[in-house]
């Protein structure tokens, strides 16, 4: 049964990275090393394919290995989390933006103090 669901999460998390690759509020590569995490415990030739991915297979190599993220995509992270703010901002009332904010100020914060590759 868990490698069911492993396998089920995988795909789910690969559609949440597909949807991250088309809106600006949501992370792509992060969703993409979590399918690979929930393809190693579930099928090994889906975690095959995503590490001789040609865009994400480094990635999440160089994740899994050092716990690094290369410096665009700490950029391409606060470039969104900007965009999100600024959506937010936008659309909502109070006290919802502060969420945001709040949210993208610790996420973000993380991602600068991981290593770089």
């Amino acid at each position: 049964m868990p490698r069911i669901l492993y396998l089920a999460a995988g795909f789910l998390c690969l559609a949440l990275a597909v949807i991250g690759a088309l809106l600006p509020v949501m992370p792509t590569t992060v969703f993409v090393i979590l399918a690979a995490y929930c393809f190693t415990r579930s099928s090994p030739p889906m975690e095959r394919r995503l590490l001789e991915h040609p865009r994400f297979g480094p990635h999440i190599l160089r994740w899994r290995e050092r716990g690094a993220i290369s410096r665009t995509g700490k950029k391409a992270a606060t470039i969104a989390f900007a965009l999100s703010i600024a959506i937010t901002l936008a659309f909502t009332p109070m006290p919802w933006p502060l969420v945001t904010l709040a949210a993208a100020g610790i996420v973000g914060t993380w991602i600068w103090t991981r290593p770089e590759a």
